[in-house]
């Protein structure tokens, strides 16, 4: 059986300072699917997350979610929804602990239930190990466990996923890949995940979209997934 869309993007015009950045994008997503947005650097990939959570300003078109129209709501609302949001880089309070992190990404919740904390820890074993630890001292790989268990903790539905492989060593993005696939089957989050990284992408994602100058050009199954050339060439800068 189908599921539902989750998510969609009809001809969205977003960018900054009234310059558009996306023109006029098109794309759609399935409750539990993880779906990739791949392309060069600088065709916006970052631009239409952001946009996606609010963080830059719908100039025209639509954002659906789960069948309403939420381009003209803050951020804020939109995580209250039941959208999460991991931006490249991380951006974790590095001055306060990973405990301090957790329950600022619960407060959206209403606070951070024991049973929410045992679930996140449950996936990122090495949060519990670092818990009075300050986020800012912490390695790049721990870092984004700490970026990614502090959206889980609200019970998102959907995840917004941006370059979660950026400056992190191998293992550690294979372990991230692995743990994302366990939770989506665990619990039918929905992703979406941009990335450069070939190896997470096939990983991870069920299906992704090429984008170039602010549109999706190409939708890419699994068979295309696995061509190394073809996916090069959609990544090549």
């Amino acid at each position: 059986m189908r599921k539902e869309v989750m998510l969609s993007t009809i001809g969205l015009r977003a960018g900054y300072g009234g310059k558009p950045v996306l023109q006029g994008l098109d794309l759609e997503v399935r409750e539990g699917e993880i779906v990739a947005v791949i392309g060069r650097n600088g065709v916006g990939k970052s631009t239409l997350m952001k946009s996606l959570i609010g963080l830059v300003p719908t100039m025209d078109g639509s954002i659906v979610y789960q069948g309403s129209q939420v381009e003209r709501l803050s951020a804020f609302k939109r995580a209250r929804l039941g959208i999460g949001y991991v931006p490249q880089g991380r951006d974790v309070f590095p001055r306060l602990t990973v405990g301090e992190n957790i329950a600022v990404g619960g407060l959206r919740a209403g606070g951070v239930s024991e049973a929410d904390r045992k679930r996140v820890l449950g996936y990122f074993p090495i949060l519990e190990e670092r818990w009075n630890q300050r986020a800012g001292t912490m390695s790049g790989g721990q870092q984004q466990q700490l970026a990614i268990g502090r959206v889980l903790v609200a019970n998102p539905s959907l995840i917004l996923l941006d370059e979660p492989s950026e400056g992190i060593q191998p293992n550690i993005v294979q372990d991230i890949a692995r743990i994302m696939v366990q939770l989506n089957r665990d619990t039918g989050v929905t992703v979406v995940l941009v990335e450069q990284n070939i190896d997470m992408i096939r990983a991870m994602a069920q299906r992704c979209y090429v984008m170039d100058k602010g549109r999706v050009v190409a939708a890419l199954g699994r068979e295309e997934l696995a061509d190394g050339d073809a996916m090069r060439r959609h990544l090549a800068v």
